[in-house]
């Protein structure tokens, strides 16, 4: 007891020795853990820790959350908001040097490190991103393409191709080759543009590097190829896509529908859209709605009633939106629905 005499009182300001104490009694008392939790719970207690910038009980939550099964979400570090810009370098600074580089080996600090990346471009903020991947790189916290992919994403959806293709060059120097997914942000982006010239450049890169397309590359030709004007061509490669056996996206039978819509092939747009029904509901619905849809927006209300009257002998839904269209259009075009 001698010991505590011999140290000095000072006085204590009672309205922080009652903040001391409630947060102990919290700590004491904490809310039932669920028995099952989930990615979702976990992700409120990690933004409630992030917004108190609680970064001991970050750290705990984020090792955890892997071991219960519960991976990290596009949500995870949702407590950065654009709010923290002006001093984003210091917080990206604890984040990445004291608090996940601190997380158990292997997928649970790679994961986190991939997450922060993820909400680092979903707020803009790509010099941000960069900088967790120079720490990651230094550091050997899993560096790889996927990380990268939400980068490129951003980018070229911005069409800033130039900065896109010095990420690639990041991600050379750091001896990783961009792999399909990578090249199809590329590639989409071109093709949306109309730019077939630098997407058939690409591909010619795509295939000396020995990167095999997959369901989005293609979907990015016919995007390419209707944009062009070129629906000849589009025809081509859908063809290509029955003959190996790649299933086809929903967009990329929206691009071929519309365009053919576009350039006056009514009769064409309707024989496409049957040639793929009978296979998958889902896809039906979608096809003929969307045929539906156009040919009243372009007030061709008689072709429209056929496909309607089509969707019903199928037993597709029309949906409220195709529903809408139509009642709108009905008094002055005398198209009735048939309930």
């Amino acid at each position: 007891m001698s010991l505590f005499r011999k140290l000095p009182h000072k006085p204590h300001n009672s309205l922080s020795i009652l903040s001391i104490t409630t947060r102990f009694f919290k700590t004491l008392n904490p809310e039932p853990f669920p028995d099952v939790p989930t990615s979702a719970y976990y992700d409120d207690l990690v933004i409630s820790a992030g917004r108190d910038r609680d970064f001991d009980t970050l750290r705990h939550l984020l090792n955890k959350r892997v071991k219960d099964g519960c991976f990290n979400t596009t949500n995870t570090f949702k407590f950065i908001t654009n709010n923290d810009v002006p001093t984003l370098s210091l917080l990206l600074d604890e984040l990445t040097t004291n608090t996940l580089a601190r997380l158990d080996k292997g997928f649970a600090r790679k994961s986190a490190y991939d997450s922060l990346v993820a909400r680092l471009c979903k707020l803009n903020q790509i010099d941000g991103a960069l900088r967790v991947v120079e720490t990651m790189a230094s550091g050997e916290y899993g560096l790889n393409a996927c990380t990268f992919h939400p980068i490129l994403n951003v980018l070229t959806k911005k069409k800033e191709m130039e900065s896109a293709w010095r990420v690639v060059e990041m991600m050379r120097k750091f001896q990783i080759p961009p792999d399909l997914t990578a090249y199809n942000y590329f590639l989409m982006a071109y093709c949306f543009n109309g730019d077939v010239n630098s997407a058939a450049d690409l591909l010619t890169k795509m295939v000396r590097e020995g990167v095999s397309a997959d369901t989005r590359t293609y979907d990015a030709l016919v995007l390419g190829a209707c944009k062009a004007g070129k629906v000849d061509g589009a025809l081509v490669v859908l063809r290509s896509m029955v003959d190996d056996g790649v299933p086809m996206l929903l967009s990329t039978h929206m691009y071929v529908i519309r365009a053919l819509l576009g350039m006056g092939y009514n009769a064409q747009a309707v024989k496409f859209v049957r040639c793929f029904a009978g296979k998958d509901t889902w896809l039906d619905k979608n096809n003929f709605r969307c045929l539906a849809s156009r040919f009243i927006e372009l007030r061709r209300f008689d072709e429209a009633k056929l496909v309607v009257e089509e969707m019903k002998k199928r037993g597709l839904e029309m949906g409220e939106k195709l529903k809408d269209l139509y009642q709108m259009n009905r008094k002055d075009q005398n198209v009735k629905i048939i309930n």
